[in-house]
C-alpha cells in the first residue's frame, strides 16, 4: 500500500477506492458508507485497498 492510497484513504475514501479497484460495486458500498458517517467509509477503504 502506497502513501498516496493511505492518503486518499483518509481525506477521501471513495477516491482511493476508485483509484486501487475501479468504479464498481466497491465504490458505490464505500460511498455509501461514507456519505452515511465518515469512519465507516474509511475503515472499508483500508479494507478494500489492502486486499
Amino acid at each position: 500500500m502506497s502513501i498516496l492510497t493511505i492518503i486518499l484513504n483518509i481525506l477521501l475514501p471513495p477516491l482511493g477506492v476508485a483509484v486501487a479497484k475501479g468504479i464498481g460495486k466497491d465504490f458505490v458500498i464505500n460511498l455509501i458508507l461514507t456519505l452515511i458517517f465518515f469512519i465507516p467509509g474509511v475503515i472499508h477503504a483500508f479494507i478494500v485497498t489492502s486486499k
